[in-house]
């Protein structure tokens, strides 16, 4: 862990395939998002790097710049290895690339699944890191987001 990154780690009772496959959905993403920032998603299953889809945001669930509203980005993978990681960036049309990253890693384990999210914004573009908003999520978000994911794949 560095100041530049927050990661947090989940024990989940299901297997890594189920839980690969939803975080592989752009839906599955609004569904288990616990910022409330995530609207809705449209593209297709991700299936490799450089895969993207588009995000309906909406920026006043974190009430941090309300005049941002609703608006779109574009995530796209950087890194793909099925049933074990996932990495992604996101961009808007009207900005120059951020490059901060989000993924998750996912290994087996007895209970079902262990469950890695990270928040890396390490590389971001100079003209961002000098604003000095970055993180934008706290370290909780991630954490609750995969309480999210563990509700909706572990089964009672």
């Amino acid at each position: 862990m560095t100041e530049e990154r927050f990661e947090v780690r989940r024990e989940i009772a299901a297997q890594p395939a189920e839980i690969f496959a939803l975080l592989c959905s752009p839906e599955g993403h609004v569904s288990i998002d616990s910022t409330g920032m995530l609207q809705s998603a449209e593209g297709a299953t991700i299936t490799a790097v450089g895969d993207e889809f588009v995000v309906h945001m909406d920026r006043e669930s974190l009430n941090d710049f309300p005049l941002m509203g609703k608006y779109d980005v574009t995530v796209t993978i950087t890194a793909f290895e099925q049933d074990a990681h996932l990495e992604w960036t996101v961009s808007r049309e009207t900005q120059a690339p951020v490059e901060h990253r989000y993924g998750y890693r996912v290994e087996p384990s007895e209970l079902g699944t262990v469950v890695t999210s990270y928040y890396d914004w390490s590389q971001i573009a100079a003209q961002y890191r000098e604003m000095g908003i970055f993180p934008i999520l706290p370290e909780s978000a991630l954490r609750a987001t995969l309480g999210l994911l563990a509700r909706t794949v572990e089964k009672k």
